[in-house]
């Protein structure tokens, strides 16, 4: 456990998207989004978006929307944690944090999509369905050949369900 301060969650504004950027970039294997999405994130999206700061510092970030063709799901697009601030147990804060928002209000599913290769989302994802007595399961979403035309690995889908929320 670190005796750092705990970071604030908040709602973004557009005024973090320059930091936000610089986050995601740090994060491999995060694809990095244009700046102009980040923004958009921060300022269109900032309801179901959270960053992370401690002091001046954004060291957390999770982008994610509810789909419009299923606006009982909250999508996680982006989960980004500084080095600075891993092991602190801030991803899955962020987490809890997001699906206590009102704007998740009415979700029942937690979607994210992730790539074999990334254990650590996994872990993430699996310790937060856990911690809320959910099931977590997995199917393809989109795929290295008829997706990404070989250049990305295949994207698998983690659902989570039911929400906290949805217990009440």
């Amino acid at each position: 456990m670190s005796d750092k301060t705990p970071p604030v969650l908040r709602r973004p504004t557009a005024e973090d998207g320059p930091a936000v950027t610089s986050l995601i970039a740090a994060c491999a294997p995060l694809d990095p989004n244009s700046a102009y999405c980040n923004l958009l994130q921060c300022s269109d999206f900032a309801d179901t978006c959270i960053v992370a700061q401690r002091d001046d510092e954004i060291v957390g970030w999770i982008s994610a929307y509810r789909p419009p063709s299923h606006p009982e799901r909250i999508f996680v697009w982006q989960v980004a944690v500084a080095a600075s601030a891993r092991g602190e147990g801030l991803g899955g804060r962020m987490l809890d944090e997001l699906v206590a928002r009102p704007a998740v209000q009415g979700a029942t599913t937690l979607t994210t999509t992730i790539t074999e290769a990334n254990p650590a989302s996994w872990a993430l994802f699996g310790a937060f369905a856990r911690r809320h007595g959910a099931s977590l399961s997995k199917s393809e979403r989109f795929t290295r050949a008829a997706h990404f035309a070989g250049a990305h690995d295949t994207e698998w889908q983690a659902s989570i369900a039911p929400l906290p929320s949805a217990h009440t």
